[in-house]
């Protein structure tokens, strides 16, 4: 059994779903634990200390470590205060699950800028701000793991979700870079693209669903990826209903030419969008070029 004795991880967002899911596992295979929810509805607005306060009680109850918190990760003194909490409780932190998110659907002519910035906030600066300030505890203890919550929205767009896949999207940029960065200091980092029964979903996903994608058939993943025998950074994994499977951005081979002009890409289009063989890299994508 893959354990986490003597581990402390924050996740966000863990007042419910698949970050309830995530902390509860972790508990249970040992990990302390720190619980942040705002609290809050959807879209971002109220707040409570109760769902954190639930799922801590539950740990507690099943003979777990875990302490709640209520503070905002879109703040920088709020993500400092989360790390905090984790450092004054249990002394340390290894693991970072950036889950808390919000949702404000809108077709894209009708969303304003306070939908998209709202939005972006949670995901986007939440995990970076949550992430940056665990980031010197890691560095100074040469271990770390951080798994970044992206989404199929993300990765493939989605209707009335220009917000939300912007945001899921750029946690995909900021998970391969944490993970370059964090390498030399053994800080490994992650993204998942789940699909799961939620509240946060069950508008946007037929019934049937509600059985077979539960939040737990994404934290056995999350779990793996935290763990310290796991390998992998900077990987993207969508998940749900069981199956797990590689992400990647990749390249194709393209097109080149001394004397491109648009008539030129017009006639060799088909060989622009080949997609055989495929370049992974920034640096191999470089070489092709020159």
């Amino acid at each position: 059994m893959l354990r986490f004795d003597d581990r402390v991880a924050i996740v966000t967002g863990a007042g419910h779903g698949l970050g309830r899911s995530h902390a509860l596992l972790l508990a249970e295979r040992g990990a302390k634990v720190v619980v942040n929810d705002l609290g809050g509805a959807l879209d971002g607005t109220g707040a409570s200390t109760g769902p954190a306060a639930e799922v801590v009680e539950l740990i507690t109850e099943n003979g777990g470590q875990a302490v709640a918190n209520t503070d905002n990760v879109a703040t920088p003194e709020g993500a400092r205060a989360i790390v905090q909490a984790a450092v004054d409780a249990f002394g340390r932190i290894d693991i970072v699950i950036n889950n808390a998110g919000i949702l404000r659907d809108r077709s894209f002519g009708k969303m304003t800028p306070e939908d998209f910035d709202s939005v972006l906030a949670v995901h986007v600066r939440g995990s970076y701000l949550v992430s940056q300030a665990a980031y010197p505890y890691m560095k100074e203890a040469g271990y770390g793991r951080v798994v970044n919550t992206s989404s199929p929205a993300g990765l493939f767009g989605n209707f009335g979700q220009a917000n939300y896949s912007t945001a899921k999207m750029g946690l995909v940029g900021l998970t391969k870079t944490i993970g370059i960065e964090g390498a030399r200091n053994g800080i490994r980092a992650n993204a998942i693209a789940p699909i799961a029964w939620t509240r946060m979903t069950e508008a946007l996903l037929p019934a049937e669903f509600e059985a077979k994608f539960t939040p737990e058939r994404v934290s056995a993943l999350v779990a793996y990826l935290v763990h310290e025998s796991c390998e992998a950074s900077g990987e993207v994994f969508t998940v749900g209903g069981g199956r797990v499977a590689r992400v990647f951005v990749a390249e194709g081979p393209g097109w080149k030419t001394d004397d491109l002009t648009p008539e030129a890409l017009a006639d060799n289009w088909d060989a622009v969008m080949a997609e055989q063989p495929y370049v992974l890299t920034a640096g191999d994508s470089m070489k092709a070029m020159l």
